[in-house]
């Protein structure tokens, strides 16, 4: 209604503008003899001005209704305005719109489905010379450059592993298994990938999970997040001996994987924003190596999983970092 009557403000303005004139010429000219004619040509263009406006409403009301309510979905946009001349045409218009739309849908569809092709292929392609190379390092071990050249390829391969899961998000749905993990099993063998930058850092691990402690998650996927806050915890622990702590737990909102470092901490105005793609904030900038996309598609895979991710720092005492499982009632493989 309000639309109708905004649409028709100008008109009844004009209307009632025009009526006065016509009002004051008949009365200057004396048409009007009586004041029961003055009445009836008041009461006649009042109800003539009803009827239009009244054949007005109810020709596009389904038409001002459609205005009135936003859709909530595409489809809703397709449903008919009525069948008068203007409401006809605004039918026509938004399904030419809704055509072009779903045109340009499916071209960025395609678009994306061949960059994720284009992804797949090279990190796998990339892969196939980091094994050779790391066979000759093998090979040549003792070298004094040997060293370094390993380095270098562990970051070369935790770079293309990031790349290979961000692209695999975008079809998480057909890429998770739902089982029961035992993580003393994913904490030992996760640790175990990461020993030799353990080692290079001088840093610690400490398990503190119990040999039967079981979650409902995905393994491989659980894997990438654990590696993720791991790569971090000790990328960012400044200083000889110093341990991070990787425990399992219960507690009131359900089963707890914990990593706690003894590094450098996050400075409180980049806390809140760790989990942003691409934010690397103080300590990324410091340090130079961080792609600020860890936390990111740690977050992101949790919420996939419906497990909650938590986060505790204070500069200079360390991070802790909290993988929440809970009850997962809702977790099933699609």
């Amino acid at each position: 209604m309000k639309i109708f009557l905004r649409d028709h403000l100008s008109f009844l303005f004009l209307y009632i503008l025009n009526m006065f004139f016509l009002f004051i010429f008949y009365w200057k000219l004396g048409g009007f003899e009586t004041l029961e004619n003055v009445y009836y040509f008041l009461f006649l263009s009042s109800f003539l001005l009803g009827v239009f406006l009244f054949y007005r409403y109810f020709s596009y009301r389904r038409l001002y209704a459609k205005l009135s309510k936003m859709p909530s979905n595409l489809e809703d946009t397709l449903t008919s305005a009525g069948n008068a001349p203007v409401s006809e045409g605004v039918n026509r218009l938004l399904r030419e719109q809704y055509n072009l739309f779903q045109e340009q849908i499916q071209m960025y569809k395609r678009k994306q489905a061949e960059h994720l092709t284009f992804i797949h292929q090279w990190v796998h392609q990339m892969k196939t010379p980091l094994s050779v190379i790391h066979l000759i390092l093998q090979e040549n071990e003792g070298e004094p450059y040997i060293e370094n050249i390993g380095q270098e390829i562990e970051r070369i391969s935790r770079g293309l592993n990031m790349a290979l899961n961000m692209a695999r998000l975008n079809s998480f749905e057909h890429d998770f298994t739902v089982e029961t993990v035992l993580l003393p099993a994913v904490v030992s063998e996760v640790i175990n990938e990461q020993k030799r930058y353990f080692i290079r850092k001088k840093v610690y691990p400490e398990v503190r999970v119990d040999e039967d402690m079981s979650v409902k998650s995905d393994r491989k996927w659980l894997k990438f997040i654990l590696e993720q806050l791991l790569v971090n915890a000790i990328k960012y622990t400044e200083g000889e001996n110093k341990k991070v702590i990787v425990s399992a737990y219960e507690s009131e909102k359900g089963k707890v994987l914990e990593v706690k470092d003894q590094g450098v901490g996050i400075p409180p105005q980049d806390i809140r924003r760790v989990f942003e793609p691409f934010y690397t904030g103080e300590n990324g900038r410091k340090f130079g190596e961080s792609t600020g996309m860890g936390l990111y598609l740690a977050n992101e895979v949790c919420k996939k999983l419906e497990h909650q991710i938590e986060i505790k720092s204070k500069p200079g005492e360390g991070t802790t970092i909290r993988i929440v499982f809970g009850s997962n009632s809702n977790l099933t493989r699609v």
